[in-house]
């Protein structure tokens, strides 16, 4: 399937798989489910299926989306009180990877196989079918920094994949050196996606650290 008719919680799924080594690294893992459901409001608030008005978020009237995994965060929204991001992003992050995974091995995007963190530990190891195509996507998503496009003109997928990104420093896309190098680009590119879906990525940021500061993450390998 190729990478423009893949969803937004696949592409970014895909994005934290670093190519060189071949394998997803366990500190690009951390906070991975937050990322995917992020990635399905984003896609839901571009469709006209919530509402961020005043940093909060609703769920509008409509039909549910095509998509499994984005049916299933939309559905978990209010439908009439506003409430904060941060328990959409953040409850139900341990129940995301598995969905989007699967969509993404019903494809022949990865291959999934059983194996043993640290020798010990069973676990699903994951690996990326076509790994130049991965490494073509995060191309395109540094080139939205490196590239000095204006903001406002950056598609919103590739703006949601910069800035969650930077957010999850995630490494095989913006190293430390990378970050701090860009920092002005890249708090341009955030201020941008805040415009168009005010306060989901403070609420992701906040999730990931949150996890982070527990030592959680839940991923496969």
């Amino acid at each position: 399937m190729p990478q423009t008719t893949r969803t937004l919680p696949q592409r970014l799924y895909l994005l934290c798989y670093t190519v060189d080594q071949g394998k997803f690294q366990l500190d690009n893992l951390q906070g991975r489910g937050q990322l995917l459901r992020a990635g399905a409001l984003t896609e839901l608030a571009r469709d006209g299926l919530l509402d961020a008005t005043g940093g909060k978020v609703f769920r509008r009237p409509g039909k549910a989306p095509d998509d499994s995994f984005a049916a299933a965060v939309w559905s978990d929204l209010p439908d009439s009180k506003p409430k904060g991001w941060l328990q959409f992003v953040h409850n139900k992050a341990h129940t995301a990877e598995t969905p989007v995974r699967d969509q993404l091995s019903a494809t022949g995007a990865v291959t999934v196989s059983r194996g043993k963190v640290m020798g010990i530990i069973p676990a699903d190891r994951v690996t990326v079918s076509h790994p130049e195509e991965v490494r073509a996507l995060q191309n395109r998503v540094r080139d939205t920094v490196l590239g000095g496009a204006d903001p406002a003109s950056v598609p919103l997928e590739e703006l949601t994949m910069a800035v969650f990104a930077a957010e999850l420093e995630v490494t095989c896309v913006w190293s430390r050196g990378d970050r701090h190098t860009h920092k002005k680009a890249l708090k341009a590119l955030a201020a941008r996606f805040d415009e168009i879906v005010p306060g989901l990525r403070k609420a992701l940021r906040d999730s990931y650290l949150s996890s982070r500061a527990v030592g959680g993450g839940w991923s496969a390998y």
